[in-house]
């Protein structure tokens, strides 16, 4: 079967293991980041075999290389070399499938002892444990040493201080600079692609909004981009509309949470209560107009769950109006704060030419000089007519980092008032197909960190054969390992923050 794309031409190869190192090569020679990487077990049309997919995005386009395992074969070509993300999605990859690349960190990923090392979930027939998981001992994990004098580690996690996520860090320090981090995560994995498998189209947006609460839009979105490519559907103007409508008030309550959180890690504390004030406000409104303060059923396949009357167009505008006041005003005392702007400069930096090198995409992406911003696609309706200009920076700090979110927050407000303004008039959901051929399809929408993509796979029942979403954050966090190097511990919840990567939309 030939993949799609609805909003970027996509060019489908299926090739051997030479084949599969030659694109890679043209790949990076071309400049291409390399977006997803996952497999499937395709013992259904020939038992043993698997099928493995990476997935490369450059401006013009995708590039899907298909590398079909003859049964029992277990190893394929690594990525890693060329393309950093690979070595974490490669050791998922193993986890999940049972297939090494070669070369590859041999240590688990995403495997917490919930399965047997010898279980891979996603094959046919895996015989996973029953919670609780018996007697179940937690294996050593081999962060890696640092030796020299003064050298000493402090671990951090996987618990933290906070009601936030688990991941862990290993820090290697001398006094209180920092030589090297290494991270760990997976803690958060729940099975979720697993849990897609044999769902109807329909069923499966549930699952997809609730991937990560604060990008339940952008994982929705592009989920229902998916279907409808499959099912060959065209969502009505005011469905578009409405959608980048909720995807930029998620984009909004995100970064403006994080702009008040990361100035408050620098000390001014001021602001986490009136940016957390804000946020509040738009919840409280989202609740009144769309149902729900996250409103993750929203978008649905063929259009989206709700509409908005005269009245809620009013009270969605008035507060747009009131949001670019508010946040204007609150800039400028960020701004004026030289004892926050000195905690902001020169912290946490990643150069363009390291932000290049790790295939770094998104808000964090932008701010080291990457320039991507899947909003300015001319096939990406209705984003194409609105007009998005990328905001983006060089200095790669968190400064940066939080400049580049002010930067979108007008913007977002900008789109916001535009489309509430110019509201095609019809339907907002189109007629749903009774039946869906088999068939591969991916979906890219630009959530607030970054392209959420899924890829959807449907079988000859038009049910979800295999569903593979992929969260930004994979191309970001090894960033923040080089990120801290030089600065100091106490820094550290800083520049976290200032990236604010999700764990349970990486983790899944």
């Amino acid at each position: 079967m030939q993949a799609r794309c609805a909003i970027l031409p996509l060019e489908h190869h299926r090739v051997d293991a030479l084949g599969w190192s030659a694109q890679a090569q043209a790949a990076l020679e071309r400049g291409a980041r390399l977006l997803t990487l996952w497999g499937k077990d395709a013992s259904a049309t020939q038992p043993g075999a698997t099928s493995l997919y990476a997935c490369w995005l450059q401006a013009h386009g995708l590039t899907l290389v298909q590398l079909d395992l003859a049964p029992d074969v277990t190893h394929y070509p690594g990525l890693h070399t060329g393309f950093p993300v690979a070595e974490r999605l490669q050791r998922a990859l193993r986890d999940l499938l049972g297939v090494q690349a070669l070369g590859m960190d041999a240590r688990p990923w995403l495997r917490h002892t919930a399965w047997p090392a010898q279980v891979h979930p996603l094959r046919r027939g895996a015989q996973l444990p029953q919670p609780p998981c018996g007697q179940a001992q937690a294996e050593h994990y081999a962060f890696v040493p640092v030796d020299g004098d003064g050298v000493h580690e402090v671990p951090v996690g996987p618990v933290h201080a906070g009601v936030i996520e688990p991941g862990q860090f290993r820090f290697s320090i001398v006094g209180e600079k920092i030589l090297r981090l290494e991270e760990r995560l997976g803690f958060t994995h729940k099975g979720v692609e697993k849990r897609f498998e044999g769902m109807t189209l329909q069923d499966g947006v549930r699952l997809a909004a609730r991937l990560s609460g604060d990008s339940a839009v952008a994982n929705a979105w592009a989920y229902c981009m998916a279907c409808e490519t499959l099912a060959g559907v065209q969502p009505p103007p005011r469905a578009l509309a409405l959608r980048a409508l909720l995807l930029e008030r998620e984009r909004l309550a995100n970064h403006l949470s994080d702009i008040g959180a990361i100035a408050n890690d620098g000390g001014f504390g001021f602001a986490l209560a009136q940016f957390g004030r804000l946020k509040e406000d738009m919840l409280r409104l989202n609740l009144r107009v769309f149902g729900a303060r996250y409103p993750m059923d929203a978008v649905q396949p063929g259009g989206v769950g709700l509409d908005l009357d005269a009245d809620a167009v009013a009270m969605l505008h008035n507060q747009g109006v009131l949001l670019g006041v508010e946040v204007l005003r609150l800039k400028d005392i960020l701004d004026q704060h030289e004892g926050l702007q000195d905690r902001f400069r020169t912290t946490g930096r990643v150069e363009p030419d390291l932000a290049a090198r790790l295939g770094m995409i998104g808000l964090a992406g932008r701010a080291s000089g990457q320039a991507l911003d899947l909003r300015t696609l001319p096939r990406f309706a209705p984003y194409a007519a609105l007009g998005v200009e990328p905001a983006q920076a060089q200095e790669g700090d968190v400064g940066a980092r939080v400049a580049v979110r002010f930067a979108e927050v007008f913007t977002a407000l900008r789109l916001c008032g535009d489309v509430l303004s110019s509201l095609p008039e019809g339907g907002v959901r189109a007629d749903w197909p009774q039946s869906v051929s088999a068939g591969l399809a991916l979906g890219l929408v630009e959530g607030w960190r970054g392209p959420q993509c899924i890829a959807l796979e449907t079988d000859a029942q038009g049910r979800i054969a295999r569903c593979h979403p992929h969260d930004p954050s994979w191309q970001n966090w090894p960033a923040i390992e080089w990120a801290v190097i030089g600065d100091i511990v106490p820094d550290f919840p800083l520049i976290n923050k200032s990236f604010n990567l999700s764990y349970s939309g990486h983790d899944l």
